[in-house]
């Protein structure tokens, strides 16, 4: 999460200096600027003949499935934007490096298991794990926490039991997955990391003396929300449309096979990036692939999508998001695998 109030500016230099809303925050400007844009894109769409689109049964089914999970999961949304915001505004950063061993063996694991109790979205995890390397916190737990918290959170767990009712054994399968895989992964930088792949991020995260703690609390719920809402509604849409428009045939095909079918729905998180808070419903509307393939989807996409690998490569270099990220997804996979051979 980068808090509007918090990022370093460059210094003043000759020139104008950019305007911006007397408010000085440029969200409502992007508001009412991407309203137009979609008034504009639908009445050409209108004047082109898109009313016969609009009643067409297809066209119906879509906006019924994307409406379905958008509301479904809003409120754990907005609810995880309150908590995250809470977390980054009023909880000191140095706080965290106190709760861990000073063993880095052992500091994986309990940064793996502090995401349980501190949730936290996909935009929120990279900051945060670079301001608590800056605190004298090993790499190694950091990115364990980075990849647990926005899977195993509580937010999280209590969204994938709202979206499969009657089946614990799927959040128990996504916790132990997404543990297992953020664990070692962190075992695995210690092991294989070099320093040379990562860049020290310079980035500021918590409370700054001098700003109001009610003031970034806002602005950062404001940030996450309006940026992961935009990822929800697109992960909505993209997953109506796959459900309506691909043909039964080609579900079949990689539906039918217990790896392709893994790999398939890995691929798509990673495509979609749907907010960790929504995924949960997404996967419960791909009712045509196996439990586990549905696993896959909702542990993959919240340690690797390509939003995460952009605000990994911008925090810690490219050299990193890539390594890391393609590390990631197969650990994910294997650890899903053998999750979902165990549980389900």
């Amino acid at each position: 999460m980068r808090n509007p109030e918090l990022i370093e500016r460059p210094p003043a230099g000759p020139g104008p200096a950019p305007t911006r809303p007397p408010n000085g925050s440029p969200v409502p400007g992007l508001i009412a600027t991407g309203v137009l844009s979609v008034a504009l894109l639908l009445a050409l769409g209108w004047a082109m003949g898109g009313a016969q689109w609009l009643t067409h049964p297809g066209f119906r089914a879509w906006q019924t499935v994307c409406l379905a999970i958008t509301v479904q999961a809003l409120p754990f949304l907005v609810l995880g934007t309150l908590i995250s915001g809470a977390v980054n505004a009023f909880v000191p950063a140095h706080v965290f490096s106190k709760m861990l061993p000073r063993n880095p063996v052992l500091a994986v694991p309990v940064a793996s298991a502090a995401g349980v109790v501190l949730p936290g979205c996909e935009c929120a995890s990279v900051p945060v794990a670079g301001s608590l390397i800056r605190r004298g916190v090993t790499p190694a737990a950091a990115f364990a926490f980075l990849l647990s918290a926005p899977a195993v959170n509580p937010i999280v767990l209590a969204s994938t039991a709202v979206a499969f009712p009657g089946n614990p054994e799927m959040v128990a399968a996504r916790l132990i997955a997404s543990l297992a895989t953020s664990a070692v992964m962190g075992w695995l930088w210690l092991r294989l990391g070099r320093s040379e792949w990562l860049r020290m991020p310079s980035r500021h995260t918590g409370h700054q003396h001098g700003h109001s703690r009610w003031q970034e609390f806002r602005l950062g719920f404001q940030h996450d929300f309006l940026h992961a809402g935009g990822f929800l509604v697109l992960g909505a849409m993209a997953a109506a449309t796959f459900n309506v428009t691909v043909p039964r045939s080609v579900l079949d095909t990689f539906a039918g096979s217990p790896w392709l079918s893994v790999l398939f729905l890995a691929g798509l998180a990673i495509v979609l990036a749907v907010c960790s808070e929504a995924d949960a419903f997404v996967a419960a509307s791909l009712t045509g692939f196996s439990p586990t393939a549905r696993l896959a989807f909702m542990v993959v996409g919240p340690m690797v999508d390509l939003k995460l690998i952009a605000l990994q490569a911008g925090t810690f270099g490219r050299a990193f998001a890539l390594r890391f990220s393609t590390v990631t997804a197969l650990t994910a996979v294997v650890c899903t695998a053998l999750t979902g051979w165990w549980l389900l």
